[in-house]
C-alpha cells in the first residue's frame, strides 16, 4: 500500500472528497488532494491533467476520477509514480480501499457452460464459428451444436472440425443415434444425450456422453446407466432434466438433489434454458437462484441457450452466476456484494448524494453550464441560476430557458432521461455516462464518451466564454 496518496478533482467534488477521505482515517496512506481548477472532475483528459499538475507532490500513487477517459501510461511516465483511476462515485472510495470487505476473488468456477447452437443445421460453418467466437466471449467453455429433428446436418463433421481448430471443445446434441454415431466418430468431445438404452454408443466411440432418464423423471433408468458406465471405467455426466414452470420444476429440482445425495463424486449437467428461455422474466434473476442452487449441489456443467430475445445475454449472465454464487458458497456468505453483473434493473446504493449535499453543491456553481444528479426526492438540476427538482422532465423543461438552442436542449433532454429512468428504478445515475445494466451493458468505448455526446459537451463549454 503506497503511503503517500495523491487525489485529483474539480472544485465541485472537492469537499465532498475532502469528508469521505476523512472519513476513513485511520488509514494505511496519507492523502493530498489537487484540484484542477475544472468544475466537473469527470471531464479531466490525461492531457489536461498533464498541464495543470506539474509533478506528483511527493506521492507515491495517484488517483484520478474514475470517470476520466483517455491512456494513463504518458501520466505514469511523466511523474514517475503509478496512476490509477477511482471509482467512478468518490463515495465508493470506502469500497474502493477494502473498507467494504475484501475485494472478492471471482476468478474461479467450477461448472463449465456449455452454449447451444441450437439452429447449427441451419447454419453455415463459417457462421457456427462465428456464433461459437461470440458464446465464448460471454464466458461459453463447450460450444453444443444442437440438432434438429428431421433435418439433415451434411456439415456436421467440418463444423466439429472447424471449432476445434479454434481451440474449442464441442458437444452435439441430438436423441437421433445416427447423429450421436457421426457426431462421436467426428471428433466430438461431449454427446447430449444418451439413455441406457443407447449406451452402446458409448462403445462405439471415445466422446464423453450426458446421460439422461429413458423416460422423463425416471431416475431409475438413470441410476442403472450411471451403473452401467462406472463399470466400464468411462467418463460421463448425469443430467436428471430441469423441468420448466408449471411441468414440474420442483419435482425436477429434487431430483437433482436425490442424484447428488446418492452419487457424491459424478459429474452433473443442469440444462438451464427450460427456465431462462421458457420464462417471461427477466433471465438475471432466474439465473442467479438456479446457480446458487447449482453451487450448493456441485452441479459440474449446465447447458445454456440463447434463443428468445429476452434470454440473449443467458451465457454471459451464467458466467457471472458461476462465480459469484461459488465464491459465496466457498466463504460462506450470503451473496451480496461480489458482484454487479447480475443487477440490471435497479442498484443497491442508488443514492449517493442526499438533496442536502446536492443544494450544497449547487450553491458553489458559478456557470451557465447544466449540472444532473439524483436523490430519493427526484432529479435535480442546477446551474448559476439556480436548482430545480421534480421527477417528470416535462416540468423542469420551462425552468431551463434552452428554447433557442437546440443542440443544448437535445442534450439536456437524453440526460434527463436518463435521470429520470434511472430514479423511477432505483438504478446510479452519472452524468454524460450511459445507465449500466449489469453484464447486459456493452462493453464501453474505449474513447469514453461517443463523437455525438462530446460534440455536445464542447457546445456546453463553449458557452462558457
Amino acid at each position: 500500500m503506497p503511503r503517500n496518496i495523491l487525489f485529483l478533482t474539480g472544485k465541485l467534488a472537492e469537499n465532498s472528497l475532502h469528508k469521505v477521505l476523512a472519513g476513513l482515517q485511520p488509514a494505511e496512506f496519507e492523502f493530498q488532494i489537487a484540484q484542477l481548477g475544472i468544475s466537473v472532475a469527470a471531464l479531466m483528459t490525461p492531457e489536461f491533467i498533464a498541464r495543470r499538475l506539474p509533478d506528483a507532490r511527493g506521492a507515491d500513487k495517484i488517483v484520478i476520477p474514475g470517470l476520466c477517459r483517455g491512456d494513463l501510461a504518458p501520466l505514469e511516465a511523466k511523474y514517475g509514480v503509478p496512476v490509477e483511476r477511482g471509482p467512478e462515485d468518490l463515495k465508493d472510495l470506502p469500497q474502493y480501499f477494502g473498507r467494504g470487505g475484501k475485494k472478492p476473488d471471482l476468478s474461479r468456477y467450477s461448472t463449465r457452460i456449455f452454449a447451444e447452437i441450437v439452429e447449427a443445421t441451419d447454419l453455415t460453418v463459417p457462421q457456427i464459428v462465428a456464433r461459437a467466437a461470440h458464446y465464448r466471449r460471454q464466458g461459453a467453455d463447450v460450444i453444443d451444436l444442437g440438432c434438429l429433428p428431421n433435418t439433415p446436418f451434411p456439415h456436421m463433421e467440418d463444423a466439429i472440425a472447424a471449432l476445434h481448430e479454434q481451440g474449442m471443445q464441442v458437444s452435439v446434441d441430438s436423441l437421433n443415434t445416427e447423429d450421436l454415431l457421426r457426431a462421436g466418430r467426428g471428433g466430438a468431445d461431449y454427446l447430449l444425450s444418451l439413455t441406457e438404452k443407447t449406451l452402446w454408443i458409448a462403445d462405439e466411440v471415445a466422446s464423453t456422453p450426458v446421460l439422461i432418464p429413458a423416460k422423463p423423471g425416471s431416475l431409475p433408468s438413470l441410476y442403472r446407466a450411471i451403473e452401467q458406465m462406472q463399470k466400464k471405467g468411462r467418463p460421463f455426466l448425469a443430467d436428471p432434466i430441469l423441468d420448466p414452470i408449471p411441468f414440474g420444476l420442483t419435482e425436477s429440482i429434487v431430483r437433482y438433489h436425490r442424484l447428488r445425495k446418492r452419487y457424491p463424486d459424478i459429474d452433473i449437467m443442469m440444462g438451464v434454458g427450460n427456465l431462462t428461455e421458457l420464462t417471461d422474466a427477466d433471465t438475471t434473476g432466474i439465473n442467479a437462484m438456479l446457480f446458487g442452487m447449482i453451487a450448493e449441489l456441485n452441479v459440474n456443467a449446465v447447458l445454456a441457450t440463447s434463443v428468445s430475445p429476452h434470454a440473449i445475454n443467458a451465457v454471459a449472465e451464467a458466467d457471472v452466476a458461476r462465480r459469484m454464487m461459488l465464491a459465496a458458497h466457498e466463504d460462506k456468505r450470503l451473496p451480496r456484494d461480489y458482484s454487479n453483473g447480475l443487477l440490471g434493473l435497479h442498484d443497491r446504493r442508488p443514492f449517493t448524494y442526499t438533496p442536502d449535499e446536492i443544494q450544497g453543491l449547487a450553491a458553489q456553481v458559478k456557470d451557465p453550464n447544466f449540472r444532473i444528479q439524483i436523490s430519493e426526492q427526484g432529479v435535480h438540476i442546477y446551474n448559476r441560476n439556480g436548482l430545480h427538482c421534480d421527477t417528470d422532465p416535462f416540468r423542469l423543461y420551462p425552468m431551463l430557458d434552452v428554447d433557442e438552442d437546440g443542440s443544448h436542449a437535445f442534450y439536456l433532454g437524453v440526460e434527463l432521461a436518463r435521470a429520470q429512468i434511472a430514479w423511477q428504478l432505483k438504478k446510479r445515475y452519472s452524468q454524460d455516462e450511459e445507465l449500466q445494466w449489469g453484464c447486459n451493458t456493452a462493453a464501453p468505448d474505449p474513447r469514453g464518451r461517443t463523437e455525438h455526446r462530446e460534440a455536445a459537451l464542447e457546445k456546453k463549454k463553449s458557452k462558457k466564454s
